[in-house]
């Protein structure tokens, strides 16, 4: 018998909204003042009974209870945000006098003798965002994007504590309001999770501001919940039912709201005022719990912001001073070479440790040898570093001076300090790459995602937590390894049961006769993408059982150039490489080769496809290429046709501008089907008639 939903009476919504009531206030307490008045226990105690009456009555969930920070399903991709007033960036300056000459510039605009009131705050290194408020309750948040759209992140905001779900009383909300904000990683979070990155062996960010917006586009929530992120609110972009006359106002109200304003900020008349407030807060610096690179400085009128209007990007009432680079001198203790998830040969010094705005530091990447050969920087080297916007520090320079005479260069590598294989030089010069990608250590786990993606191998559910198993583990030492892979093996792994571990049997065996440029793009050649990958097997269908071809036949081949050519010559000259062809073909890889190559009428011919076809777009993009045109994604003066389908967009437009034929769906059938039509559209272009 199907048993009946309980039915809630008066009493029960009433606990549910004083519950919420009530932890809403705690949280503000414990996540914005930073003054709890209950204990954990006692606080734990109430979100329980909370969570337990909305499983017994979950249709009285609300978007702003407590409740709801976390849980969502994971998301496919971010839906785009158009923020109703742009989200503008702001000029810099970087010295007093041109804080005197911005001040000096406003009056002149406003033809005013007496001195302007700013508000002067700090400059917090993070990510801006927009919080989109109906009747006090938040509804949404968005990044900033370009500043007119942004991505919906609303999902990922709604975990961070300090973000409120409503606010603190909605007796006078407005009917909207979107608030604008920065979401900062504090930096002792920042070092606590580089330091589990670094144990798991995934990249590190390069400083607090990556790191947040890392978090921020996750598309499992419940990861960015794993991350202790900050919110501040700093100002209002549109609003419906209620005015301000200050930005001194705008940060009031928003703090008497429950949201997290900053303490250290200034309400000054005058420059002089101005310079003396940004000292204060260089000063309180180090002191923070979070990154901070400037202070931001707006006159405080609201009005005479409006008078003063905007730039093209920017407005011309606020300015950010950015403060000085941090510098500190030390020694090197040693250079080692790092290898990348991409192969990149990465210089790295090994330094005496020395503090850096409160952060101990001991290593500095050099970014390539290029720059370590410029600033001539040596083992026994004493050497200036600094931490400037970001907390990774750089080297500056070396102090010759100093020298005593027992400092080393570090020779360019001629090897792989992981496995021995031969380093080749990019084109430019400035990068070392390690040519055997398909069997590195340093690069293996990267290379196996790479291999098993849905565009190469189409391995599915070898994600990367079984990767780095398979690889801490020593069960696979390269990507032909995965095809002895067996149910024993893989049943005895963490997490992985034997259900899962056929699954992943079956998708591996079904690899072995994917398409050959699948096979190609798989082994993750430099500069070999998709598309490169299927000319490379339409021309050289036999690559894997002979060899490379020559730079010449590589370089004589239509869209593979000379930086191309390099990069497949010298992966088939690696015999580490080779190597592991060998086993795939041995195990069982037998890729689908191309269908022989006959005349294609479109060979040469550059498409662009806009607009709402009747057929799948992807469908129309297959029998183009396999015609042997080129598809592009933009209109150019090399675009040959452009497929124009239902609400086509700009792209008409340029085409009519540029004098480029524009084919309906029917008129692309007629030629992809060689009819007569096909002679009139392949007419030389001062022949064709540009009106289809």
């Amino acid at each position: 018998m199907e048993q009946k939903q309980a039915i809630p009476d008066e009493r029960i919504v009433k606990r549910l909204e004083a519950l919420r009531r009530e932890i809403t206030y705690h949280n503000h307490r414990y996540y914005i003042l930073d003054q709890p008045v209950i204990s954990d226990s006692a606080y734990d105690s109430l979100l329980r009974e909370l969570e337990a009456l909305e499983a017994q009555y979950p249709e009285l969930i609300t978007l702003d209870s407590p409740t709801q920070r976390v849980g969502a399903t994971p998301l496919e991709k971010f839906s785009k945000v158009d923020h109703l007033l742009p989200m503008l960036s702001l000029s810099n300056t970087y010295a007093s006098q041109e804080i005197i000459d911005f001040d000096e510039r406003l009056k002149r605009a406003l033809a005013m003798d007496g001195e302007l009131t700013y508000i002067v705050e700090p400059k917090l290194d993070g990510l801006a965002v927009e919080l989109v408020y109906e009747q006090g309750i938040f509804v949404r948040g968005s990044t900033r994007g370009n500043g007119f759209t942004g991505e919906d992140i609303s999902q990922n905001l709604k975990t961070i504590a300090s973000l409120p779900l409503c606010f603190l009383s909605r007796d006078a909300a407005p009917a909207r309001i979107d608030i604008r904000g920065e979401v900062v990683m504090p930096l002792d979070e920042f070092e606590k999770l580089n330091q589990e990155r670094a144990r798991e062996g995934h990249p590190l960010f390069a400083n607090p501001r990556n790191a947040a917006a890392g978090s921020l586009r996750q598309l499992d929530a419940r990861i960015t919940a794993g991350r202790r992120l900050d919110l501040f609110c700093y100002g209002a972009g549109y609003h419906q039912g209620i005015s301000f006359a200050t930005q001194q106002e705008v940060l009031n109200q928003l703090a008497s709201w429950g949201c997290k304003v900053t303490s250290q900020r200034y309400q000054v008349t005058g420059s002089q005022a101005v310079i003396e407030c940004c000292q204060v807060i260089e000063a309180l610096r180090n002191q923070l719990p979070y990154e901070i690179d400037g202070t931001v400085i707006k006159v405080d009128s609201l009005l005479l912001q409006q008078q003063l209007g905007e730039k093209s990007r920017s407005p011309r009432w606020a300015i950010a001073y950015k403060f000085k680079a941090r510098q500190e001198t030390t020694h090197v203790v040693d250079i080692t070479i790092q290898v990348g998830r991409t192969g990149a040969l990465t210089p790295v010094a090994i330094m005496e440790p020395v503090r850096i705005g409160g952060v101990e530091v001991s290593r500095a990447t050099l970014h390539n040898f290029t720059d370590l050969l410029h600033k001539d920087i040596r083992i026994g080297d004493r050497v200036i570093i600094e931490r400037a916007g970001d907390v990774i520090p750089e080297i500056v320079a070396a102090l010759p001076a100093a020298r005593n005479g027992c400092e080393r260069p570090v020779p360019l590598p001629e090897a792989c300090p992981v496995c021995g294989a031969h380093v080749m030089r990019e084109p430019d010069g400035i990068i070392l790459r390690c040519t055997a990608g398909l069997s590195c250590p340093a690069q293996l786990k990267g290379t196996i995602s790479h291999f098993a993606g849905k565009r190469a191998m189409d391995i599915d559910g070898l994600g990367p937590k079984l990767v780095q198993q398979l690889v801490e583990r020593n069960v696979i030492q390269d990507v032909a390894d995965l095809y002895s892979l067996s149910l024993e093996t893989l049943s005895n792994l963490d997490r992985f049961g034997e259900k899962s571990a056929r699954k992943l049997l079956a998708a591996i065996e079904a690899s072995k006769r994917r398409p050959l440029a699948c096979l190609l793009y798989g082994l993750g050649i430099r500069h070999v993408g998709e598309h490169l990958a299927a000319v490379v097997a339409d021309h050289f269908p036999r690559i894997l059982e002979t060899g490379t071809p020559s730079l010449e036949q590589l370089m004589l081949t239509r869209e593979i150039g000379p930086q191309v050519a390099q990069s497949i010559h010298e992966f088939f000259q690696e015999e580490k490489n080779l190597a592991v062809i060998s086993k795939l073909l041995a195990r069982g890889v037998e890729p689908v080769l191309p269908r022989p190559r006959t005349p294609r009428p479109l060979a040469d011919k550059t498409f662009v496809i806009t607009g709402t076809l009747s057929n799948p777009r992807e469908l129309i993009k297959q029998r183009l290429a396999d015609a042997g045109a080129r598809i592009t994604g933009s209109v150019s003066k090399h675009t040959d046709y452009l497929v124009a389908g239902d609400n086509p967009g700009s792209k008409l437009q340029k085409a009519r501008e540029l004098m480029i034929p524009v084919l309906t769906e029917g008129q692309l059938e007629e030629l992809l089907t060689a009819s007569p039509a096909l002679e009139q559209l392949l007419l030389p272009l001062a022949d064709r008639d540009h009106t289809a």
